[in-house]
């Protein structure tokens, strides 16, 4: 296969933009903040594009010319919210989109552990029982083909696995027995179905992750019981299964494939049978958590102060800073669940700044969906952002561009966009201590 283009032109970010200045652009300010008219591409194409995010990356060639001259290949959407706040520290939002396409797939990866996470929460708190809550014991059976059983956890303080210390490490690091057990406790029926009428209707989440299940095996969920620190049973599930029918699908990624055999299939991957949640929707349910008044009571999802606390402080947290589960900062670093801003850097990150944040990243594509807070400059904004990265067009080759062109888009994105904050002059100055948070260490 003759190699596209695109990438024979050599994709260069740079690594190294400060957190404080920038390099003279060709725009001003001014410019870029009065040139926020949303333009239709096309009556036909539905991609949301404003030309002051178009304009905003155009002013640094250096770092976006490649994915403005190739959007499309790259499949980049982007999704900035500007946060100001009036006399009462009440927010209102102004979103900017580039290329945001709801039609356009991209797999979304670990990002769809967000909703399973604050669904998680909420049918706990639907179910009223007396002494059940997000730390009981979570003990997860089995009872159909694929299903596997948990009655411990080892990177719990006291070895017991519970819906909280899952959450951390959906957040910490991102991991995918984690996602599974929360998914297996609420069931796909009631996951779809619950999104759906929050308004997310083209949301399907239909399988687990990391391990290969038929349809039918991820319509069944294994049964599960909660026990209290006595171990008397407070909540039994039986098994489940999800009759919930989907609407029919034609999304497929790629060039080629490989198999699951190892054999190189000559058409694009089918896509059609696997999560699907578009990153217009990961946004506005992050919104909906961070700024909960801010949505409709249909879209807020049903959640205690404790609850927002809780995952204020481990969607924002460091893995290093946390003691159970216990991360070695030399191979679980600081920013190793944040792309935008940090890219993959390692190292011990600045605690001014914290992000709080979902990402994803697998058969190419990279996904971030943020809200960004420096307590010290006093700035807030969400930036949520998709890139696929994978100039030979082959899925399952294990050769993805995500040191080259992810990591590199994702931290010059943030960076570019935390600069224009510094800059953009608000009325009112926020209080952000509503998310001020007192970490493990």
């Amino acid at each position: 296969m003759k190699p596209r283009l695109y990438y024979i032109l050599v994709i260069t970010f740079s690594v190294s933009l400060s957190c404080s200045s920038s390099k003279k652009t060709s725009k001003t300010l001014e410019q870029l903040q009065k040139s926020d008219t949303t333009i239709q591409m096309n009556p036909v194409i539905t991609a949301k594009t404003d030309s002051f995010l178009n304009n905003l990356l155009a002013a640094y060639p250096q770092y976006f010319e490649q994915a403005l001259l190739h959007a499309k290949q790259l499949k980049v959407q982007i999704i900035y919210t500007q946060i100001d706040r009036d006399e009462n520290n009440k927010p209102s939002f102004h979103d900017y989109y580039f290329k945001v396409d709801t039609n356009d797939y991209f797999y979304p990866a670990s990002s769809v552990k967000m909703p399973i996470a604050f669904l998680a929460l909420q049918k706990l708190n639907e179910l009223k029982l007396p002494g059940l809550n997000k730390r009981s014991s979570f003990i997860t059976e089995k009872d159909y083909s694929g299903q596997t059983v948990t009655y411990n956890d080892p990177s719990a303080k006291d070895g017991r696995p519970t819906i909280a210390q899952y959450i951390k490490k959906i957040f910490l690091v991102s991991n995918n027995d984690a996602f599974n057990r929360l998914y297996e406790f609420l069931g796909q029926e009631y996951i779809n179905e619950r999104l759906h009428k929050m308004g997310y209707r083209d949301v399907q989440i239909l399988h687990r992750l990391s391990v290969s299940l038929t349809e039918d095996e991820n319509r069944h969920t294994n049964p599960v019981a909660f026990y209290d620190s006595s171990t008397n049973m407070l909540y039994q599930q039986p098994v489940q299964f999800s009759q919930i029918k989907f609407s029919g699908r034609n999304d497929s990624v790629g060039e080629k494939y490989y198999d699951g055999n190892n054999h190189l299939i000559d058409h694009a991957m089918d896509f059609s049978s696997k999560n699907r949640i578009s990153l217009e929707d990961l946004h506005h349910i992050l919104r909906s958590v961070i700024f909960p008044q801010s949505v409709p009571k249909y879209q807020r999802f049903n959640l205690t102060d404790d609850d927002y606390r809780f995952l204020y402080q481990y969607m924002s947290q460091y893995p290093p800073e946390t003691t159970y589960p216990f991360y070695d900062s030399a191979t679980t670093w600081d920013g190793i669940s944040k792309f935008l801003f940090w890219g993959a850097e390692k190292g011990s990150l600045p605690k001014n700044i914290r992000i709080f944040n979902k990402i994803g990243g697998a058969y190419g594509f990279l996904s971030d969906i943020s809200y960004f807070v420096d307590f010290n400059k006093k700035i807030e904004f969400m930036l949520s952002a998709a890139i696929y990265c994978n100039s030979d067009g082959i899925l399952n080759d294990d050769k993805y561009d995500y040191d080259s062109v992810g990591y590199p888009f994702m931290k010059n994105l943030g960076r570019v966009i935390y600069d224009y904050e510094l800059k953009r002059k608000r009325e009112h100055e926020p209080d952000l201590s509503a998310f001020k948070i007192s970490y493990d260490r």
